[in-house]
């Protein structure tokens, strides 16, 4: 079964939407959607599935991301400015730590590691958090240019916070690497943008028609 489809590649894409949004509410506010930041760091810790919406536990679990992208594609004019420069920065910066195996190897040693200490702690506790976001730190963060997130001070002075943003651009470079994996590039998010649109808009529904039937 080829995961190269529209769908796969919108499941993708809203998961590198839901990872740069969360990161701006973070940063901005000091608090973002709690069942969006577990399925987003869940992601990084989901090896073995068997399809790409498995890694994020389900379609629920990248609803936010989902209702973003529809939010950037729906409109003529870029609605979040700073968002977008998050998701092109963490695109740009996957195609690099693409290009040097070493630090690909690293990370895949230190996400074994943040695995068997998930399935102690559970992903969301603050140890976990703490070594996925240092495992960004140690690797992909010292790739120039780096991306500098804008905030509030006080949210970027707390740990907490800090290490959350660090851990969800790691998902966010993990959902990049999904999308190239499923045959997205720039030049089909161009080109098919209404392809996606729908798509997006097909994918909310199934969420909501489960709501529903639940």
């Amino acid at each position: 079964m080829s995961f190269k489809t529209i769908t796969y590649q919108t499941i993708a894409l809203a998961g590198i939407a839901q990872a740069a949004h969360l990161v701006q509410q973070l940063a901005t506010t000091g608090k973002a959607d709690k069942a969006a930041i577990e399925a987003s760091l869940s992601s990084l810790l989901a090896i073995d599935v068997e399809n790409p919406v498995d890694i994020y536990g389900g379609l629920a679990g990248i609803q936010v991301g989902l209702k973003e992208l529809h939010t950037q594609l729906s409109s003529n004019k870029m609605t979040n400015p700073e968002q977008a420069r998050y998701a092109a920065s963490l695109v740009f910066l996957e195609s690099k730590f693409s290009d040097t195996p070493d630090m690909q190897k690293q990370v895949q040693h230190k996400v074994k590691i943040a695995q068997a200490q998930c399935e102690h702690f559970g992903v969301m506790h603050e140890n976990v958090i703490a070594n996925l976001a240092d495992i960004y730190h140690t690797t992909i963060s010292t790739i120039n240019p780096r991306i500098m997130v804008n905030g509030d001070q006080s949210y970027l002075a707390a740990t907490d916070i800090i290490n959350k943003i660090r851990a969800l651009l790691l998902a966010g470079i993990r959902s990049t690497m999904l999308w190239k994996q499923c045959g997205g590039s720039r030049w089909r998010f161009i080109f098919f943008r209404r392809k996606i649109l729908a798509e997006v808009e097909f994918l909310l529904s199934e969420i909501e028609n489960t709501k529903l039937t639940d």
